[in-house]
């Protein structure tokens, strides 16, 4: 019986890979589409190989469209509005829908196929992104798994952007891709810098990019990245304001805090930073600079397993019991949060009970 099973699953197997192989046969034969016309907003127009995901033939382009995961349709970040010739929606594509996107014909570019002329719109600024070709200043350890990369840009030799938006790093072939993919990462550096981008890269298992950049990245390699991309911001308010951050996640808030500091903000601000143990910890000096240099900016570290070596005589437990422990009341205060989507949805549950409206947090969730 075990014998019969086992065959079972052998032909099964032998099935399903001989219909993949018919249909990539199929896609590179039949599906054969020649040159297609792709119109954005009405008045631009390019003309590109068919059959291709609508974000790679953009990029080829020279049009980009943020996408966090590099074309994974993991993210759902690569969104735009087909106006005509979208055709029917890809099960790959659902997850990230919503029936009102679908109504407003909004499709997830990196699984969307040009099969055919198509019409689409996206926001204007995105024709402002820009590649960029840099070259690694220096490679820091921040941490035993996060990595500090300064980049110095070349052509264009300057970048204007908001503190808290990011960038998207390329990474060539290697043996993880056999082809150039794309990543997002947050800039941690202070806008003001506009020569230099700096970044904060945790390594991820068998994560491309972060592989590549923790194993293989060396000062003086050079390095495309284009950007700036981004809704993640500091609003211009006088309320107070409530940062909460883990990882690699302190880049944004960094940034945004650098640059509280270099104008003279006098804005209440709070950063709560989660980390497992002592080791974890990183940037504490400039943290405590910048409440040197900004009176009203308080910098809260807590370690939700700090070890007995760690002799850690701060803020103990989950980020979110610090928050709440802290921050009474935050009717009048607004947050930005970055991290992973399991902490953001926490945080936001707390501050919501705590009294901010939903509208008043901004975040930044990890791929």
């Amino acid at each position: 019986m075990i014998t019969t099973l086992i065959i079972s699953v052998l032909i099964i197997t032998a099935i399903s890979a001989l219909l993949a192989l018919m249909m990539v046969i199929a896609d590179a034969t039949v599906g054969n589409y020649g040159e297609v016309s792709i119109t954005i907003n009405g008045d631009k127009n390019l003309t590109v190989r068919g059959g291709q995901p609508l974000l790679k033939a953009l990029v080829s382009e020279g049009v980009f469209i943020p996408s966090a995961c590099g074309g994974r349709g993991s993210c759902g970040l690569c969104k735009v509005k087909v106006v005509e010739g979208g055709g029917e929606y890809l099960p790959t594509e659902l997850p990230w829908i919503s029936d009102e996107e679908k109504e407003q014909k909004v499709r997830l570019s990196c699984q969307f196929k040009v099969k055919q002329d198509v019409s689409i719109q996206i926001p204007e600024e995105l024709f402002n992104v820009r590649q960029f070709d840099t070259t690694v200043e220096s490679i820091v350890d921040l941490t035993h798994d996060i990595k500090q990369v300064r980049l110095k840009l070349n052509d264009p030799g300057t970048i204007d952007c908001k503190a808290g938006q990011f960038i998207q790093f390329q990474v060539p072939e290697y043996e993880l891709t056999d082809e150039e993919v794309y990543r997002a990462y947050s800039m941690a550096s202070v806008p003001s810098d506009n020569t230099h981008i700096e970044l904060e890269i945790r390594l991820v298992p068998n994560g491309i990019c972060t592989t590549y950049v923790h194993k293989h990245l060396k000062e003086g390699d050079s390095v495309t990245v284009n950007g700036p991309y981004g809704d993640f911001f500091l609003r211009d308010t006088e309320r107070d304001i409530i940062c909460i951050a883990g990882g690699s996640g302190m880049a944004p808030i960094k940034s945004i805090l650098l640059d509280m500091a270099e104008k003279k903000s006098t804005r209440k601000a709070m950063y709560f930073f989660g980390a497992r143990s002592k080791r974890d910890l990183f940037l504490l000096d400039e943290m405590k600079d910048i409440e040197k240099n900004m009176p009203s900016f308080t910098f809260v570290p807590a370690l939700s397993e700090p070890l007995e070596e760690d002799k850690w005589k701060g803020e103990v437990g989950l980020i979110t019991d610090v928050v709440r422990r802290m921050s009474e009341n935050a009717t009048e205060s607004e947050a930005y949060l970055c991290g992973s989507p399991g902490m953001i949805d926490a945080c936001v549950k707390v501050l919501t009970e705590l009294g901010m409206p939903e509208e008043r947090i901004y975040y930044d969730k990890f791929a």
